[in-house]
C-alpha cells in the first residue's frame, strides 16, 4: 500500500512553558542535543527535523519545557548563532533571543594537540577563545591550536 506522503503534516503541540530553538539548520538538531546534553535533563524534550522553511529551505526546532537555565546558550552560540531562542510563557512567545559567537567555550571541544597541557593535566579545562569572529576561528587558550570542525 503506497501512500502519497508529500502532504501529511506532522502536527506537535504546543509547550505551556519553556523555550524553542528554531533555525536550526537542518541535520543539525541531533548534534545540538548531544551537546547540551538533553538527555541528562528530566523534562519534555520534542525534536522536530527537516521542517519546511521559507528562509531556509528546510530546518530542524528542538522545543523543551523547563526553564532557560537548563541549558547553556554560549554552546549553541558555539554550534550555529543563527538559531533563534523563543521563550514560551502560557503557550505564547514572550521573548525572542539573539545569538551570537561566545569569547569563550568550555568543556564543550577538546584540544586535540597532544602537547597540549590539557592532554597531561587530564582535569583541567578545555577553554577555546574566539580570535577571529569574522571567520569564526577559536583557539585553545593554552597552546593556541586553532580549532578544526
Amino acid at each position: 500500500m503506497n501512500k502519497d506522503t508529500s502532504s501529511v503534516t506532522l502536527s506537535v503541540g504546543k509547550i505551556k512553558d519553556g523555550f524553542v530553538l528554531d533555525h536550526i539548520e537542518a541535520g543539525k538538531s541531533m548534534e545540538l542535543y548531544r551537546y547540551l546534553g538533553l538527555d541528562n535533563l528530566d523534562c519534555c524534550v520534542a525534536i522536530i527535523k527537516n521542517v519546511p522553511s521559507k528562509l531556509m529551505g528546510k530546518k530542524d526546532i528542538i522545543k523543551i519545557e523547563g526553564s532557560l537555565e537548563l541549558i547553556n546558550l554560549d554552546i549553541i552560540g558555539f554550534i550555529d548563532h543563527n538559531i533563534t531562542v523563543n521563550i514560551i510563557k502560557d503557550g505564547m512567545i514572550v521573548e525572542k533571543k539573539e545569538l551570537s559567537l561566545p569569547n569563550t567555550i568550555t568543556d564543550v571541544i577538546k584540544c586535540k594537540n597532544p602537547r597540549c597541557i590539557t592532554s597531561i593535566e587530564q582535569e583541567l579545562k578545555h577553554i577555546f577563545v574566539l580570535t577571529d569572529k569574522e571567520n569564526q576561528v577559536y583557539r585553545c587558550k593554552y597552546c593556541e591550536e586553532k580549532y578544526h570542525s
